[in-house]
């Protein structure tokens, strides 16, 4: 197989996928190694692919219903698991975190959590590698984009957030 073969079957095998799909696990199915399956993914978003990587590997961006929201929350970072099941268990898609470095800017990390399994996966990950949230950088404070269904969903999900002490002001 060539390296556009390749490129081609790690497209199809993320159109196919419902989950995000490992650089580890498509290295396996393609016989390579994980550096080469980074590799062709960074050309494959240079390219224009709209490829995401999330904490639980790489998915192709698709078309979704429902409308994006974004919500200015604070907290400290041991009820980071507290306010994400907040929000999905509202019906939410947390799309990603956003937070406003004093000299980088704006710096995003894609989420895509839609369950407590996708939340339960992510702090996993958080713990196992000893990460701090991204909001440590600003004292807490961060944004998240969600993809609701409807603004009833949003406005359920914002009042839910007030109530728990964690929407921003």
């Amino acid at each position: 197989m060539n390296t556009s073969e390749r490129r081609e079957r790690i497209l199809e095998y993320l159109r196919a996928s419902e989950q995000p799909q490992s650089a580890t696990a498509l290295a396996r199915r393609l016989s390579v190694s994980r550096q080469i399956i980074v590799g062709d993914v960074a050309l494959l978003r240079a390219a224009g692919e709209r490829i995401t990587a999330t904490p639980r590997g790489y998915v192709l961006e698709r078309p979704q219903a429902g409308q994006d929201y974004t919500v200015a929350c604070v907290h400290s970072s041991e009820d980071m698991e507290r306010e994400l099941a907040l929000m999905v268990d509202q019906g939410c898609t947390v799309k990603n975190v956003i937070v406003e470095h004093p000299v980088y800017g704006q710096l995003t990390g894609p989420l895509e959590l839609s369950s407590r399994y996708d939340i339960s996966e992510f702090i996993r990950k958080v713990e196992e590698n000893a990460a701090q949230p991204l909001s440590v950088l600003t004292d807490g404070i961060h944004l998240h984009t969600l993809r609701c269904p409807d603004q009833e969903t949003f406005d359920r999900t914002v009042a839910a957030l007030k109530t728990a002490g964690f929407l921003a002001r």
